[in-house]
């Protein structure tokens, strides 16, 4: 089995690697920070996991081209998990205080990256014959919640689209699903 995880080097992301890792995944982690990689890369060494890495801003178009480039390579062009799940937020006291620029960084992290990696992956996770796909969503997707107005809305979003996703790709033999932690 192989699976790509974004957002990967921090908290939900790292525990994922580790219980994929741990299942026997061969996994390939992704994130912003290089000196995160190296050192997420240099732990599951030393616990025996295969996990290779590579840092890609997931809310830039082109550096999620080049990762899913990169996976595809390294997986044979077969890929059979997919893990959605970079994110980001912004606290205001309102939602008429966020910004158009706050609104577009957590809109373009949160739902745009997890998105368009879903589509370029689409081919390898249908190369496999078993596909699948993991978004990791949020309580505050399903409930209303003060404080993240736009990151609610995108994670509703996700899940909308994790079931869009699982009846239009259940041809191609790939299960979709959302997690709200």
């Amino acid at each position: 089995m192989t699976a790509p995880v974004t957002g990967a080097t921090n908290g939900i992301g790292y525990a994922i690697v580790e219980e994929l890792a741990g299942l026997g995944v061969t996994i390939h982690v992704c994130s912003r920070s290089e000196d995160n990689v190296k050192r997420c890369l240099k732990d599951w060494e030393k616990k025996g996991y295969i996990v290779r890495g590579s840092v890609c801003d997931a809310s830039v178009p082109a550096e999620r081209k080049n990762l899913m480039k990169n996976v595809s390579s390294v997986f044979g062009s077969k890929l059979n998990i997919l893990v959605n799940n970079v994110g980001t937020t912004v606290f205001r006291d309102s939602t008429v205080d966020y910004t158009e620029e706050d609104d577009l960084e957590v809109m373009i992290t949160t739902f745009d990256s997890a998105y368009h990696l879903s589509k370029l992956a689409h081919p390898l996770l249908k190369a496999s014959g078993c596909g699948n796909i993991v978004f990791m969503s949020s309580v505050a997707g399903v409930i209303g919640t003060p404080w993240v107005s736009n990151y609610s809305a995108c994670k509703g979003v996700i899940n909308q689209l994790a079931k869009n996703l699982a009846c239009e790709w259940t041809k191609d033999k790939i299960r979709v699903n959302s997690i709200a932690p």
